[in-house]
């Protein structure tokens, strides 16, 4: 059964006569809520079909996809078209999907892109993606096959913290890895720097534009993917109060070490306005995040001033800031996805995943809890529940490689 009722039943079913098996590759099922041009499933989902560009190369996709669902068709739908392209047989059911129209699980990946499609808001302005309900279902299959495969979760993993600890939960009973979040951490960084493993990080901030949900999330992954590096490791979260409009310069002014992290953040961005950003910022919001450890970060969205992502962070006996622009590319192919499309890969050839799910399940937590406070008044929301502890993966993990071109204008 469909999860909503926005689907184009004439477009089923659609006969796909599939390629002949790639030896060596292993098959994956792709889990789509909607695929569109410029959706998360095309510049996801396309590149594990056709190929992708990493570190300056390109790459030809190293696994194959075996089977699609997708939640909606709306009427600029991709996935019949790409289906047909490439031989992916379609079917209307995650069950199907996994199984291969069979009865056990018969892939050896599983990639849940639940973003984008017509979906309805709760009272929070939390955009309610079925991710959870998708990952249920995916689930149920690997217990009635009695074996579970790797799967990604595209974006935070849920709205509501309880069902986005579940997923996490499900995955350490059943043994699956899992792999989630934001393409942001994974991108190109201008400049490229990353953090030393227990760097005496005091406090960070992140600047970014878009909406406050759908954006702050990858705002916030940008500063967890640097503040989980400081001395200690991740602690977890206390507490998180989310401020709008003037009061995020009261805030601002009564906590002067984000003043000079917020300035050199800015100071990174390609897209930032001239002149003040108090008076550039329309409505401007910032998430006051306040760790187990003491360790303090802000996260401004600051709609009219700029519009990317940006950290900076303060460091113990230094006296500048270190910062970085996560640069994207904010035109089509939009390249920055294929950092992601790439440990997407890792993590199904391997069956490990290249970095720890416990930040975005952080993230999600914090995101959470923000939409929260901005709900009920900009109140303090305490966050004992944020209790996650873990390590950050040494390794850089960054694109270090050229950008790839954009695809030439069409008159």
């Amino acid at each position: 059964m469909a999860l909503t009722s926005f689907r184009r039943r004439d477009l089923w079913p659609l006969a796909v006569t599939p390629l002949p098996a790639q030896t060596g590759k292993k098959q994956i099922a792709l889990i789509i809520t909607e695929y569109r041009t410029n959706s998360h499933a095309d510049v996801i989902g396309t590149r594990l079909l056709e190929g992708y560009h990493y570190h300056g190369k390109h790459r030809t996709p190293r696994v194959k996809a075996a089977s699609m669902f997708t939640d909606q068709v709306p009427w600029n739908d991709m996935s019949r078209e790409k289906a047909k392209k490439h031989g992916v047989p379609l079917y209307e059911t995650v069950r199907d999907a996994l199984t291969r129209g069979g009865d056990k699980l018969a892939v050896d990946g599983v990639v849940l892109i639940g973003e984008h499609g017509n979906y309805p808001y709760n009272e929070k302005l939390q955009h309610l993606y079925p991710r959870y309900e998708l990952m249920s279902q995916i689930v149920d299959v690997f217990r009635s096959s009695g074996r579970s495969v790797p799967v990604f979760c595209d974006k935070h993993l849920s709205v509501d913290w309880w069902k986005a600890r579940q997923m996490v939960d499900w995955s350490r009973e059943l043994k699956f890895p899992f792999l989630a979040g934001s393409s942001v951490p994974v991108s190109w960084r201008r400049p490229e720097i990353e953090l030393p493993m227990e760097v005496p990080l005091r406090h960070a901030v992140a600047a970014a534009g878009g909406g406050i949900e759908s954006y702050g999330f990858h705002a916030l992954e940008g500063l967890q993917c640097m503040a989980e590096r400081r001395k200690g490791g991740e602690t977890g979260v206390r507490s998180v109060q989310t401020l709008e409009g003037p009061d995020v310069w009261k805030w601002t002014d009564a906590n002067p070490w984000s003043i000079p992290l917020l300035e050199a953040a800015c100071a990174r961005s390609g897209t930032r306005k001239p002149g003040n950003m108090r008076e550039n910022a329309r409505n401007p919001s910032v998430f006051a995040v306040h760790y187990n450890d003491g360790f303090r970060g802000a996260t401004y969205m600051l709609n009219g001033h700029l519009n990317d992502f940006n950290f900076a962070g303060q460091i113990e006996g230094k006296p500048e800031p270190v910062s970085t622009l996560f640069w994207l590319q904010n035109a089509r192919f939009y390249g920055h996805f294929s950092g992601l499309t790439h440990y997407i890969e890792e993590l199904i050839l391997t069956g490990r995943a290249p970095y720890p799910v416990e930040r975005t399940l952080l993230t999600t937590g914090i995101l959470a809890a923000a939409m929260e406070s901005a709900w009920k008044g900009h109140v303090q929301i305490d966050t004992p529940h944020l209790a996650v502890r873990y390590r950050a993966v040494a390794e850089p993990l960054y694109n270090r490689g050229a950008v790839p071109p954009e695809e030439p204008k069409r008159l």
